[in-house]
């Protein structure tokens, strides 16, 4: 009689890394997308440096009222994200002041996201998934969040790793550093899946204190819809899904 071969169980969680770089264009970008992964992440004693390409200036049409200019809605978002970065438990957060709605993955951008990452030497870096355009029927990716997905992972690789591109950074004691993975959220083909279900309530209070977006909206219900989605793959209730790259060893 044949044997019946064992099923396969579906690959575990991966630790969370020591140190970890969450790139993102926009304050709120990370909330939505992974911010109940980063809670989880801190909660186990991971140290996540939160960074924002832009101060998110040119914010939403739907809540802010007409007297309010990129200027004055400026502090305004990144107070929001600095507190929401609180909740998660992150304790640094970087804002690289690139105009909000104008992002391109320029040279320039690049170069300082690889001096980032030779700074911090994140075992892990997690960013959005440059080449997926349109979600669904209903959204387009917004330029900005392409623009910086793309720059970041070109930092990652080659930039951080390779000696003499932009080998300016020598000059400031900024050593190649090998990321060893990169989370990469919102791709068309996850394999990664982050078990988000008991730091939910977390993620939405993060995401809340954006209120110059969210005005009185609760999020909750989306939110939830979300990860159950990104969870059905696996059978998790709620989840957040990645494709991951892995590059190196853990230094």
């Amino acid at each position: 009689m044949a044997e019946t071969a064992a099923p396969i169980s579906p690959p575990e969680e991966p630790a969370p890394p020591a140190r970890v770089l969450s790139v993102h264009a926009h304050p709120d970008d990370q909330e939505f997308s992974v911010g109940g992964t980063l809670a989880k992440w801190t909660q186990a004693g991971s140290e996540v440096i939160s960074v924002c390409v832009t101060s998110g200036e040119a914010g939403s049409n739907k809540y802010i009222p007409a007297e309010v200019t990129r200027e004055t809605l400026r502090p305004v978002r990144e107070e929001e994200q600095r507190r929401a970065c609180a909740v998660l438990g992150i304790r640094e957060v970087l804002f690289l002041g690139y105009p909000d709605g104008a992002l391109a993955p320029t040279l320039e951008l690049r170069r300082e996201l690889t001096r980032l990452i030779r700074r911090y030497r994140p075992d892990a870096v997690v960013c959005g998934d440059p080449t997926v355009r349109y979600y669904g029927t209903s959204y387009m990716n917004h330029p900005d969040h392409r623009a910086t997905a793309d720059a970041t992972l070109d930092a990652v690789f080659p930039s951080a790793g390779t000696r003499f591109i932009f080998p300016e950074l020598l000059a400031d004691g900024l050593e190649p550093h090998e990321v060893a993975a990169v989370y990469i959220h919102g791709a068309d083909q996850p394999d990664t899946f982050v078990d988000i279900s008991q730091v939910m309530e977390t993620k939405v209070a993060a995401l809340m204190e954006h209120r110059s977006q969210l005005g009185e909206w609760d999020p909750r219900e989306m939110l939830a819809g979300w990860a159950e989605e990104q969870g059905r793959p696996r059978g998790l209730p709620a989840a957040e899904a990645f494709r991951r790259m892995v590059l190196a060893q853990p230094q």
